[in-house]
């Protein structure tokens, strides 16, 4: 019985000592309504020692620093989104989720923010991404805590960008 109340209090600390110290503002908020709860947009501007960058502002002209140059993009692939889910689950669901934050930014509408190219990026270089990119610099100013580079392959990171796409659909 002990040991249970012991490893209760273990979890139940773990997950308030999981807090970023800020202010519920900087944390999606939900609003209810006749229709059900409505949640809204994230809100997240940044203001870097050298420039201000609104995280939330489309940033498509930019495709990051990294291997992925241009990438044209055709009609959503079912199974390479399948596959990306897969890598997903895998290697990003420590940090991040699509509705919320957790270590790193929820991830709903990243498609709609960032280009194709910036992604991959992102996700196959992300030291040199968080060193010399604007946007990058600016998500770890706001999430203190650098991506963790999973050694991807190309392939992979194309894959979780379909899935991505597919979510954003």
């Amino acid at each position: 019985m002990k040991i249970k109340i012991f490893a209760l209090l273990i979890v139940v600390f773990t997950l308030t000592s999981c807090g970023d110290g800020k202010n519920k503002e900087d944390k999606p908020t939900e609003t209810s309504t006749k229709e059900g709860t409505v949640e809204e947009p994230i809100k997240e501007e940044v203001t870097s020692t050298s420039e201000e960058v609104d995280l939330n502002a489309p940033t498509l002209e930019n495709k990051g620093i990294g291997p992925v140059k241009s990438l044209t993009l055709d009609a959503i692939d079912e199974n390479l989104a399948k596959k990306g889910k897969e890598v997903y689950k895998i290697n990003c669901t420590a940090c991040h989720k699509f509705k919320k934050r957790v270590v790193g930014p929820g991830l709903k509408g990243v498609t709609k923010r960032r280009s194709p190219e910036w992604i991959m990026n992102m996700i196959l270089n992300p030291e040199e991404m968080v060193e010399k990119d604007p946007v990058a610099k600016a998500l770890l100013a706001k999430y203190l805590s650098p991506m963790a580079n999973q050694s991807l392959s190309e392939e992979d990171a194309r894959s979780i960008l379909e899935y991505f796409r597919l979510k954003d659909k």
